[in-house]
């Protein structure tokens, strides 16, 4: 009888029937001690969740002037002075071009591990309305030049500091400040909870732009919502190219358009310059899904400009590049160069590996595409002269809320609806179980966020006071008011 028994093989459970298979998850019992949620518990007992209060400056830690100067190598050295100035311009929008200066001051700040897409810009401001392939308005973020794998809580750090930074430009008081980093943070962690608990394709398209308000509480927005949309609406490659451009006939007798000088702003380019944009939307198209290519393949190329992008993209080389179908309706791309993001020289301090880019036009696009829920049919990129450039649709009904101009009453609403945002972005890419494991269930995190926040603020009013009076002084040449 023993014999017997012993000589009947062990029978699998049915659980164990198919072998692990790379690219998906293992099985894990619920409530293991390894499951992501208890990873990201365990995580606490490392890095306390009270200790991203703290602001440790790094010991080589570069000026605020010597910071911009850095910044500035290798753009268009004509436009230097206009990034300088529009950085002088109010201690938020110091921040917007300092995305690098911040991460090198974060790396003397406690790191979890835990790794996302992120942003690596996560301003206030870089949240819009843009139109989907049908012409909807979605809100999402919408600025990716810095985005690369590294820590989440760095893009939630930069996105608290900016709220406190636009309420006091906004004229809100100190305490209304400091509750809309709070409640930045706190979206954040509730959201991520949130996401943890649906299923993985609910939570994947999860919080429709219809429920933001409500998800978020921020029904004093609802007006100001609804003024960006109608005018975002509006904001389109038509109404640009009627505003920029004019009508012009070819010695063929062809009509066509072509752009107005607007300068420092847009300008014409010479026309081996306009030839090698041109000629660099072939490589472009290979890198679009091929269902694109009959739509592209129904407009005709008329004129290429160079135009100023930005506060934090000021001087790169920036194009846009007018289409025209057989009605003569308009189609606007832009081709924007696409340089390494300004967090590269410091992911490694963090504890996370240098990314090999490939291409840094190929890194914007595919983070984008990670971190939006909806993204521009036409996004690609290109090589122009031996430089990487991404390319994507100019206004297509793009809008957004400057956080520095709302109500008192409307800043913590902005904060909690972009931190909402933002834990949707990064839950794309990092398990929303093991952030929401770290992050918890009560407002720890929220408190230490919001003290840190109040903390980087000051610091960067003190770095724009400092680059206000070298441009006073001469130090640094600035272009006002551009």
């Amino acid at each position: 009888m023993g014999e017997a028994l012993a000589a009947v093989p062990a029978q699998r459970t049915d659980t164990e029937r198919i072998p692990a298979v790379a690219g998906f998850a293992r099985r894990t019992p619920p409530g293991a001690s390894d499951s992501p949620k208890e990873r990201g518990k365990a995580l606490r007992d490392r890095i306390t969740r009270t200790s991203h209060a703290e602001l440790v400056l790094p010991a080589d830690r570069p000026d605020a002037v010597r910071a911009v100067e850095e910044s500035s190598r290798d753009r268009v050295p004509e436009l230097a002075p206009i990034r300088v100035g529009r950085m002088a311009a109010t201690p938020f929008a110091f921040l917007r071009g300092s995305a690098g200066l911040m991460a090198h001051d974060l790396t003397g700040s406690p790191v979890t591990g835990i790794g996302a897409q992120i942003c690596g810009d996560a301003h206030a401001a870089n949240f819009g309305l843009y139109g989907d392939a049908r012409g909807r308005l979605v809100i999402d973020l919408n600025d990716f030049d810095e985005t690369v794998f590294g820590p989440w809580e760095w893009d939630l750090k930069r996105l608290a500091t900016s709220l406190v930074l636009a309420g006091r430009e906004a004229g809100a008081d100190e305490d209304t400040c400091r509750a809309a980093a709070f409640d930045v943070a706190g979206a954040y962690r509730r959201t991520m909870r949130l996401l943890a608990r649906l299923p993985v394709v609910d939570a994947w398209n999860a919080i429709a732009d219809e429920e933001l308000v409500s998800h978020t509480d921020a029904r004093d927005l609802l007006g100001t919502l609804e003024r960006v949309s109608q005018k975002a609406r509006q904001n389109t490659s038509a109404r640009f190219a009627a505003r920029s451009t004019e009508a012009v006939t070819g010695p063929d007798g062809a009509t066509g358009r072509r752009f107005v000088d607007a300068p420092p702003v847009l300008r014409r380019v010479p026309d081996a310059e306009a030839a090698a944009v041109a000629a660099s939307l072939g490589e472009y198209l290979t890198t679009l899904p091929e269902d694109r290519l009959p739509l592209l393949a129904r407009y005709t190329i008329h004129d290429i400009a160079f135009r100023v992008v930005g506060t934090g993209s000021v001087g790169t080389r920036s194009y846009v590049v007018l289409l025209l179908d057989h009605r003569g309706e308009p189609l606007v791309l832009q081709v924007k160069e696409a340089r390494p993001t300004a967090l590269l020289p410091h992911l490694a301090a963090a504890g996370f590996p240098i990314p090999d880019a490939g291409h840094e036009g190929r890194r914007v696009v595919h983070g984008q595409k990670r971190m939006q829920v909806v993204s521009d049919i036409l996004l690609g990129w290109t090589t122009v002269q031996g430089r990487p450039f991404q390319v994507r649709q100019f206004r297509n009904r793009k809008g957004s809320v400057d956080p520095a101009a709302l109500a008192a009453d409307q800043v913590d609403d902005y904060g909690r609806m972009t931190g909402a945002l933002l834990a949707r972005a990064h839950a794309h890419s990092a398990d929303p179980r093991l952030i929401a494991g770290y992050c918890g269930k009560n407002d720890e995190l929220d408190e230490a966020i919001a003290t840190f926040a109040v903390a980087y603020a000051d610091r960067t009013e003190s770095d724009h006071t400092h680059l206000v009076t070298a441009v006073r002084t001469g130090r640094i040449a600035a272009e006002l008011g551009v």
